[in-house]
């Protein structure tokens, strides 16, 4: 079976359909250097005048990138090379949706996770539903936020990209709209009718964008149910502020509210060295190119496949499942600022 599914029709749209919908559409390396390879093609086709994006089956667009592959990387220098070859392809293809030349229509209806962010932020138009969950998950397996989350996650109201790159909380559509990770909703049942005119559209024979504006028009509604990060804006920015892990954990604690206690918990899951790692990424994002946070984020990755604590969490989120990982830096105190400064050095393998 064909893991990505490319079409150009007569009318001027090409589709492209992440095809591995019992993984909900995680990303192996064989997909992205086909998607990247259909862009470059497309590019200079006449014959295509805009692209959509989108997952097959039920459960979602994508749930990032292939993961329990990655955690094979220990395994053998080899494995360790694939590994770092996944990224390489991975940041390559995000950073270029970024400019691409042509319309791109990501639909992002359902599970839109870690790298399917990464694969959807840069495109032109980004749909959500009502069925959209959207996360940066890294987090929850002793990772950290990547495919650029330091570049678009500051760009997010306040300090909630922090939130969200170090809590792992999952979105609904709304929200994904309220930090600019999308551009318009429409319903889940209206989806289809939507995207079937983006089919009958000849798209040759009129201006691409402002069709594009019109039918999208058509089919937007007000996002339902509401954006509830607006309401936790205030006491996010007051305890994502800070500089460090230590003060952000201790300001949650003095606000003394159910969201804070609970934030609160959901960072005490997390590895330390992932949450010290990522709260310095995001910090020294802020004044970064895009170019710049995929750079970064590629040394990260790379001292990641290194680190003890990423297979870890690996193996109790999606190996054994149990969900009680044994992390070597038990606790934020275990982490120096010497050992957070090595991730951010090119390793020498």
């Amino acid at each position: 079976m064909n893991e990505v599914l490319c079409e150009v029709q007569s009318t001027g749209l090409a589709t492209i359909t992440l095809n591995r919908p019992k993984a909900i559409n995680s990303l192996t390396y064989g997909m992205l250097k086909e998607i990247h390879q259909k862009l470059k093609e497309w590019e200079t086709d006449e014959n295509v005048q805009l692209v959509l994006l989108q997952g097959a089956g039920e459960k979602g667009f994508c749930a990032g990138g292939d993961i329990k592959s990655l955690y094979e990387a220990r395994s053998s220098h080899q494995a360790y090379q694939h590994a770092v070859a996944f990224f390489e392809e991975e940041y390559e293809v995000d950073h270029y949706i970024y400019s691409y030349p042509k319309p791109i229509v990501a639909c992002l209806d359902g599970v839109v996770m870690g790298g399917g962010v990464g694969l959807s932020y840069g495109a032109r138009y980004r749909i959500v539903t009502d069925r959209t969950k959207w996360a940066m998950p890294e987090m929850n397996i002793g990772f950290f936020p990547d495919v650029g989350a330091a570049h678009f996650l500051n760009k997010a109201p306040g300090y909630i990209g922090r939130y969200l790159a170090l809590t792992a909380e999952v979105i609904p559509g709304a929200d994904t709209m309220y930090i600019h990770a999308a551009d318009t909703f429409i319903p889940s049942d209206k989806v289809t009718n939507f995207i079937g005119e983006l089919e009958r559209t000849n798209w040759g024979e009129v201006h691409v964008d402002n069709e594009l504006l019109h039918l999208i028009q058509q089919y937007s509604q007000e996002p339902s149910p509401r954006a509830t990060l607006p309401t936790y804006q205030k006491e996010i920015d007051e305890c994502f502020s800070h500089q460090r892990v230590e003060d952000i954990m201790d300001a949650l604690e003095k606000q003394g509210t159910e969201f804070a206690r609970k934030t609160r918990e959901q960072l005490l899951s997390k590895s330390p060295a992932s949450l010290k790692v990522t709260l310095k990424q995001l910090m020294e994002g802020e004044g970064a190119s895009r170019e710049e946070c995929f750079r970064t984020d590629l040394i990260l990755a790379k001292q990641f496949m290194h680190h003890e604590d990423f297979y870890e969490g690996v193996r109790s989120v999606l190996v054994d499942k149990d969900r009680t990982p044994n992390y070597i830096y038990q606790s934020l105190a275990d982490v120096s600022d010497e050992l957070v400064a090595s991730f951010f050095k090119p390793p020498h393998s």
